[in-house]
């Protein structure tokens, strides 16, 4: 019947737990039985892979997990879907490069491997945050100094009313006066030279 595994299939499992379990660091506390067993289930064992085959698949997909090292329950089950997600989209992008395969079906496989490339990277991000190594940005959007004044970014601290504050890691923003063109004497002086141009050109034509 369909939905139904064999003996055979239960047993391999089995064993497929049993070493990876051992092979496990107890000491990761984001690691747990529970947690190999949805590795174990979400990578892709051939029917005609060897023995041998099978454990290196599972012990590949186990030590992807015990390389994100994750710290607590929660960031283990982001490292499971982390592992899961990666072997999704190779064994699409696989699909996708198979000599026999067609346009279309190559087509089909490259899709959903986008979209699981672009979840891995999200999930990388989210791995980073729960470890708080998310890019933290600070936007300045507006400074005012008045004639005269100057603007101080950074860390200032007070000692007391009559002292003067000290400030660390400085630095000061001078009010600089905006300069005035006068375009009237701008364009004069366009004007002249284009003038100056065209009767040395005269000459010059003259003299031919």
């Amino acid at each position: 019947m369909k939905g139904h595994k064999s003996s055979a299939e239960r047993s391999d499992k089995a064993q497929f737990l049993e070493f990876v379990t051992e092979t496990a660091d107890a000491n990761q506390a984001g690691i747990d039985p529970h947690l190999i067993s949805q590795v174990v289930d979400s990578i892709r064992i051939a029917r005609g892979f060897s023995e041998q085959e099978k454990l290196n698949c599972v012990s590949g997909a186990i030590t992807l997990l015990k390389d994100i090292n994750p710290a607590n329950k929660i960031e283990g089950m982001l490292a499971t879907q982390m592992v899961a997600t990666h072997g999704a989209a190779m064994e699409c992008l696989r699909r996708a490069m198979l000599r026999s395969q067609s346009f279309e079906g190559r087509d089909q496989n490259l899709k959903p491997a986008e979209k699981l490339l672009a979840i891995f990277a999200g999930q990388m991000d989210a791995l980073k945050k729960s470890r708080g190594k998310g890019q933290q940005k600070v936007n300045v959007e507006h400074v005012h100094v008045e004639a005269g004044g100057q603007a101080v970014v950074g860390n200032v601290q007070i000692r007391a009313a009559s002292t003067p504050p000290i400030v660390k890691s400085t630095t000061a923003l001078a009010h600089t006066p905006a300069q005035t063109i006068d375009l009237k004497v701008t364009r004069r002086a366009r004007v002249g030279q284009a003038q100056h141009m065209i009767r040395h050109s005269r000459k010059f034509l003259e003299t031919l």
